[in-house]
């Protein structure tokens, strides 16, 4: 346990960064869900509005540290992929 004030300041400042980074990470995989979600229902529409909605979501991921840059780039270009799949 933190001893010192700076170590017991710190140690709220960790809590309170995880708790909003955890919320960032679960609204990411939230708007990643509704994607998976429209194209396993092989509906084209909601899954172009799913997708233009997730992809800024997951970007900000990246800005704000949550998700690296690569990753997300990643995640965006399969998920790009699969959408457009369905209307193949």
């Amino acid at each position: 346990m933190a001893n010192t004030p700076s170590a017991k300041k710190a140690a709220r400042k960790i809590a309170s960064r995880t708790a909003t980074n955890k919320a960032r990470r679960s609204r990411v995989r939230s708007y990643v869900r509704k994607v998976e979600e429209a194209i396993t229902a092989g509906d084209l529409g909601v899954a172009n509005e799913a997708l233009k909605a997730a992809q800024p979501e997951i970007m900000r991921a990246v800005t704000k540290g949550i998700v690296h840059k690569n990753a997300a780039s990643r995640k965006v270009s399969r998920l790009n992929a699969r959408v457009k799949a369905l209307s193949a």
